[in-house]
């Protein structure tokens, strides 16, 4: 399956994928820019990682160093693809333009798999924090309310997704950078003797668990970056998409460097990587425990709220436009394309609705069926990312005969940097492989994938004869 590709007017996703007009473009250059900014800072970064550096030790950091790496190519593609095709739908659009309907479809409803559930993940743990601060509502009302709350604000207008994450990246980005100005002075000695090397060659050295530690760890990190692509579809909906990706795509490897390798550095340095507090607090909580922050826990807290918060929203705005996307390609539903005021409300709250039933199911049967949820969603992101990967190969050599003016952004090294990446996932795939819990992943993901790869692949047949006979 195949279209010719043609340059698209300026500020114009409409032109490139039909359907899509009615979507409004109430997203600026600003939302823009800090969705990029912040979208790299997730709960995973402040919370999950904890788990990782309990897994891997201090060599956690030489592990996001290659996670961000291979995040930095998968961006960069996707950023050639959206600068010169910007659509709602994204790296599925392309997939399915290039690839065929199977790869469109599988890779976007894994992705909307994904957010759903993070979705349903992320509004538990934020409905765990504000239960112990007011605990005369329970944890599940809270996570109603946050639910509630994100779904109205999502209904009315993008702008509001835009200045709800805009406003919240801010908070994200102010944290991290005053946590990283605070961890180089403590390394200095500012708040006390400098710890040198000592925690990075003691306690069992830089490696102290081995290559099962990294495998385990390595997981961790990969689910961490999850959610990234976001921004590549926010691009569609805002007043210069084609310009606005290219700008958020070019930041990414600083943002990456900086922000999680960074910090990472600072943790294990800091303080002992298997200091129980750093899985159980938080490895952000314990280092400014270490330091003499006041308060450190409470201030976390709040941080860790915002950045839950934040996901949430990001979630339920990425998860529902992909979903419209979907449809409108008769991949779905058809009534999940219906729009009222600019925004697809009904893709909104399906969105929603699965993600609140994926909180239920955390409740009632949280270590069978979420727990299932949330193995597949963890294993989809390596799906959508392998098709990225193939679809850039195709489109890269299309766009140079059709119409290399389109190419404001390029693939670094084309075409190796890609085959590294793509060699690097199945790298992934393999080291999930060699443990019992992720064989378990896999096959779930692989049920999925083939389900929904077997039902593009179907609807991909039919439009052929359709267009057989028509013609």
């Amino acid at each position: 399956m195949s279209r010719t590709i043609t340059p698209s007017p300026q500020g114009s996703p409409q032109a490139v994928q039909n359907g899509e007009a009615v979507l409004s473009h109430g997203l600026k250059q600003r939302h823009l820019s800090m969705i990029a900014l912040g979208g790299v800072i997730g709960a995973g970064l402040f919370v999950g990682s904890g788990v990782g550096i309990a897994a891997a030790g201090p060599a956690i950091v030489l592990l996001f160093a290659g996670t961000g790496a291979l995040v930095m190519l998968i961006m960069r593609m996707l950023g050639e693809m959206s600068a010169a095709r910007p659509s709602t739908g994204s790296f599925s659009v392309h997939a399915e333009e290039e690839l065929g309907s199977w790869a469109g479809a599988t890779s976007g409803w894994m992705y909307w798999l994904m957010l759903c559930a993070g979705v349903a993940a992320e509004a538990t743990a934020a409905g765990t924090i504000m239960h112990t601060w007011v605990s005369f509502l329970p944890a599940y009302g809270w996570v109603a309310i946050f639910m509630v709350f994100f779904c109205a604000s999502n209904l009315t207008a993008v702008k509001n997704f835009g200045e709800f994450e805009f406003w919240f990246s801010a908070v994200k980005v102010a944290a991290i950078v005053a946590f990283l100005v605070l961890g180089v002075l403590g390394i200095l000695g500012v708040f006390g003797s400098a710890p040198g090397t000592s925690h990075l060659t003691g306690h069992g050295g830089f490696f102290p668990t081995g290559a099962a530690g990294l495998a385990a760890g390595l997981l961790t990190t990969i689910s961490g970056f999850a959610g990234l692509e976001t921004v590549t579809i926010a691009a569609a909906e805002s007043d210069d998409p084609s310009r606005n990706v290219a700008r958020a795509v070019r930041t990414a490897v600083w943002r990456i460097a900086v922000f999680y390798i960074g910090s990472m550095a600072v943790v294990v340095t800091l303080v002992p990587w298997n200091n129980p507090k750093v899985a159980t607090d938080g490895p952000y909580v314990t280092v400014l425990d270490r330091l003499g922050i006041p308060a450190a826990g409470t201030i976390m807290q709040i941080v860790v709220l915002v950045a839950l918060l934040s996901a949430m929203n990001a979630n339920i705005y990425g998860s529902s436009r992909m979903a419209y996307s979907l449809v409108h390609r008769g991949q779905g539903p058809r009534f999940l394309a219906k729009v009222t005021r600019g925004v697809p409300a009904a893709a909104v709250l399906a969105s929603c609705v699965f993600g609140f039933v994926a909180v239920i199911a955390g409740i009632v049967w949280p270590t069978t069926v979420f727990a299932w949820l949330l193995n597949i969603a963890g294993c989809s992101v390596l799906v959508v990312w392998s098709i990225v990967g193939l679809t850039q190969l195709k489109m890269r050599r299309r766009l140079e005969l059709e119409a290399p003016e389109l190419l404001s952004v390029r693939m670094w090294a084309f075409p190796y940097l890609t085959w590294l990446a793509l060699a690097a996932i199945l790298g992934v795939f393999a080291v999930m492989a060699a443990s019992a819990d992720g064989r378990q992943q896999l096959a779930g993901t692989a049920v999925v994938a083939a389900a929904l790869a077997g039902a593009g692949h179907l609807k991909q047949r039919r439009d052929d004869r359709q267009a057989a006979l028509g013609a």
